[in-house]
């Protein structure tokens, strides 16, 4: 069964890519999902693919270099077109061979690693796309179901404790380790699974946005499975 992502007020379906690249963010909307449900063998392309580290760039040679069957070629289609698609309106897609992302566990009282639900933030103005062929989704939440961890007391305080500078320096310090970009949920909150198969354009916090960015986060991967993702 489909997720019925247009009962939320922040994501906006659309039935296909142009509607997905030209569709503005306004309101509580920050989050377009090209839902849709791609015919194929996803798993059979991660099986025959080779994972070199924790994350893997696949480039077009490698997917095409593949012995596939039937089912495998229909998913394989399907990513380099989404692939073509993205590169033509100017992005730079790529597709990721996931076992796991690098763990940030510096410091106790908080993380900034993608498992972190987090912004992403741009000099110029953007957007992220991704989408999951296969493996754990990530998820997103709404902006009013978190609060941003550089303001929560305790946090607060641990992180001046660290800075140990001028206040005047404060806010930039947050900022250049990226400690502002990253939100803890509320104990109402409820996380949205991006489900496996659709595109999603998430916005971004850059210069002319004029929503709010999208929270979102990477998820734990399943055990002993990977995941294939195209993101930009």
């Amino acid at each position: 069964m489909s997720a019925d992502f247009a009962q939320h007020p922040q994501i906006k379906v659309v039935n296909n890519f142009q509607d997905l690249v030209n569709t503005r963010f306004q309101a509580k909307n920050n989050a377009l999902c090209w839902q849709r449900e791609p015919q194929g063998d996803f798993q059979e392309i991660v099986a025959k693919l080779t994972l070199e580290d924790d994350i893997t760039e696949v480039s077009t040679e490698d997917l095409l270099a593949l012995d596939l069957t039937e089912q495998g070629q229909l998913a394989r289609v399907i990513i380099l077109e989404d692939m073509k698609l993205l590169t033509e309106m100017g992005a730079q897609p790529v597709l990721n061979l996931l076992k796991c992302y690098e763990r940030d566990d510096e410091f106790d009282f908080i993380s900034t690693d993608v498992y972190s639900f987090h912004v992403d933030r741009s000099s110029i103005e953007t957007d992220t796309f991704l989408c999951t062929y296969y493996g754990a989704a990530s998820d997103l939440i709404a902006n009013d179901q978190v609060e941003q961890k550089i303001l929560i007391p305790e946090i607060r305080a641990k992180l001046y404790e660290l800075y140990d500078g001028p206040e005047a320096g404060f806010n930039n310090f947050l900022s250049e380790y990226y400690f502002d970009l990253h939100y803890q949920p509320l104990p109402h909150a409820q996380p949205i699974n991006l489900g496996i198969g659709h595109l999603w354009r998430l916005a971004v916090d850059h210069p002319h946005q004029d929503v709010l960015p999208c929270v979102h986060r990477a998820p734990v991967e399943n055990e002993g499975e990977y995941r294939l993702l195209l993101i930009c």
